[in-house]
């Protein structure tokens, strides 16, 4: 899969994302976004020929990235995860971040993706996390991940 066409399906999922999510959240939702991925979220065996597996990303969580970034990062030789679990995470800075939850399998076989019957590749849209009390049929508010508490910022202060 070329970068250009990962790029078209990200924006596309992206926003078919953003649209489920406005069905769950009270939030207002930025339409400018962010990414956050994990990296290697199956913990591939290496061993295996099918597929690229790079098992130095298991466990690396990369925050904060744009979409050309995301492209750079997971489109590598033309091949690109078999699943990619899209989903709105949070806003921060007034951006709508979304959490990309890789498989460790790189492929360039369309037939691989996990979810190219439902014509987005690799993506599957899925819903934001749901808090421990939700109770179906009422939005939720999103909690800024990335917002440091003052707390966090008091120890970082006097850790100098």
């Amino acid at each position: 899969m070329t970068k250009d066409v990962f790029l078209q399906l990200l924006r596309k999922c992206s926003i078919s994302s953003y649209d489920f999510a406005k069905n769950y959240v009270i939030n207002d939702l930025p339409t400018t976004f962010l990414y956050s991925i994990n990296l290697n979220d199956s913990y591939d065996d290496p061993a295996q020929t099918q597929f690229d597996i790079y098992p130095e990303d298991s466990g690396k969580k990369i925050r904060l990235i744009d979409e050309k970034q995301v492209v750079n990062l997971l489109c590598r030789k033309n091949k690109v995860p078999v699943w990619i679990d899209i989903s709105v995470q949070c806003v921060h800075k007034n951006k709508t971040i979304f959490s990309l939850d890789c498989a460790g399998r790189y492929s360039d076989d369309e037939n691989e993706f996990y979810y190219k019957k439902r014509g987005t590749g690799s993506f599957g849209i899925k819903s934001p996390v749901f808090p421990v009390d939700y109770i179906e049929g009422e939005k939720f508010r999103l909690k800024d991940k990335y917002k440091k508490s003052w707390l966090t910022l008091l120890k970082e202060y006097f850790k100098q």
